[in-house]
């Protein structure tokens, strides 16, 4: 696995309301405004760790348990999906997912690495219909 920062963040998140995963969000950033809310797909503009961040929250993003946090930037406290994934699923006690690798113009495989993370524990997964 790389150790190289991201380009941003994203996460996916099992069975949890959106409300909670904006709960998160507010008690994990300085700020948290929305920018715009259309059916299922919400964007948001967060200060965390005094940088300003976009962001992007899909509900229903595969099928119709898992919600999808982008964090649209590199500067945010996580230098990697893995690490953002821990803390989320640690605070929401819940399964969350992400990608094993940074995602680059040649990811065009049907079949990537994902990592699931659920009690503290991270293990590779095939994950076809992300």
């Amino acid at each position: 696995m790389s150790e190289q920062r991201h380009p941003d963040i994203e996460v996916y998140i099992k069975n949890c309301p959106l409300e909670t995963i904006l709960e998160w969000l507010g008690e994990r950033c300085e700020e948290v405004r929305t920018l715009n809310s259309v059916g299922g797909t919400h964007a948001l503009e967060v200060c965390i760790d005094r940088c300003t961040v976009p962001v992007m929250i899909h509900e229903k993003a595969v099928g119709k348990a898992w919600i999808s946090i982008w964090f649209r930037s590199d500067k945010t406290p996580w230098a990697r999906d893995i690490d953002c994934a821990h803390e989320v699923a640690r605070a929401l006690d819940t399964q969350v997912r992400c990608i094993a690798e940074s995602w680059t113009e040649s990811n065009d495989s049907e079949e990537e690495e994902w990592w699931r993370v659920e009690n503290g524990i991270a293990e590779k997964i095939q994950w076809p219909n992300s």
